[in-house]
């Protein structure tokens, strides 16, 4: 199993370091949080510097935990032909980044759809990626993409193979568009004042839930996906004034209360998949994962140069 590296042990990096430690990998960390990395450091783990951290071993697979504002001047310290990936909630400007400032490295995208509203190593957990979806977007097929999804099994998780573009239309819909909702909605229930507050149970408690993440976190996901994003809240923007429209006019929300029904079992009652097998050294690998991905598909487990997979 190739060692890992850690740059960033926040809530995913840290879990990452811990999972792959569990999972028997050689690992260790490096981060700008002093506080994190004591904390590190307690519970047993190799905590250093960026510099050492990146320089230790060359054959090792070296995992971005930082935001998206940070990697500019993280990438041009990574060494040439270094094995990366990241964990970033937006894969279109990560790409880019990673084109312009580490040219000559070996790079295949990554982020695990996993997550709390807490942040920090103290919020991290080895088993955070258990059965979670992590998607990958590979610019081609090889060793180093095998790398990257062995890692996301070994962790627990499963793989969803993708393009940078639908990635990042997919998240703007289903992560960043309810961070935005879940601000909005927690400010107007706020406006309420005191007895709107004493009020508050279940409903707007779900709703808010990831209000509750660090502001700064928030930003630097959403505003990273920025045209995405747009077209999300386009959407729902539409829907919102559909919905005023006809409370207005006839007092009824028969339309919006029963779309947004169907779209919650679309969530619960995801068909049945069927296993099918991706010969990883053909020349139509890359595609065919991209294909499995876009269906919902993922895989969920390697056998040599052969991807496990599930697809509805």
């Amino acid at each position: 199993m190739r060692d890992v590296c850690v740059i960033g042990l926040g809530l995913i990096g840290g879990s990452v370091l811990r999972a792959a430690k569990a999972a028997g990998r050689t690992v260790w960390g490096a981060t700008a949080s002093k506080d994190d990395a004591d904390k590190a450091r307690a519970e047993g783990f190799d905590i250093v510097t960026v510099d050492e951290a990146l320089s230790r071993n060359p054959e090792a697979l070296v995992v971005l935990a930082v935001p998206l504002p940070a990697l500019p001047d993280l990438l041009r310290k990574i060494p040439k032909n270094t094995r990366l990936t990241d964990v970033t909630s937006v894969k279109g400007p990560v790409h880019d980044a990673v084109h312009r400032y580490a040219p000559e490295v070996r790079f295949v995208g990554g982020h695990p759809m996993a997550g709390t509203s807490q942040s920090g190593w103290d919020a991290g957990s080895e088993t955070l990626f258990q059965n979670a979806a992590w998607v990958v977007t590979p610019e081609e097929a090889g060793e180093h993409l095998n790398d990257v999804m062995q890692l996301a099994l070994d962790l627990g998780a499963h793989v969803v193979p993708t393009t940078p573009e639908e990635h990042d239309e997919a998240v703007a819909r289903i992560s960043h568009l309810p961070h935005v909702m879940a601000a909005i909605l927690a400010a107007v229930g706020a406006d309420g004042g005191p007895l709107a507050m004493a009020l508050a149970a279940g409903s707007f408690g779900d709703g808010t839930r990831v209000a509750g993440s660090r502001p700064e976190l928030v930003r630097a996901m959403c505003e990273g996906n920025r045209d995405a994003l747009l077209m999300a809240v386009d959407d729902a923007l539409g829907r919102l004034g559909a919905a005023r429209g006809s409370l207005a006019s006839t007092g009824g929300l028969a339309k919006t209360i029963e779309a947004g029904h169907d779209g919650r079992n679309a969530l619960v009652n995801q068909p049945q998949r069927t296993r099918v097998t991706i010969d990883l050294t053909k020349p139509g690998a890359l595609a065919a994962l991209r294909n499995l991905g876009s269906r919902g598909g993922r895989v969920v487990g390697l056998n040599g140069s052969t991807a496990e997979a599930e697809t509805s």
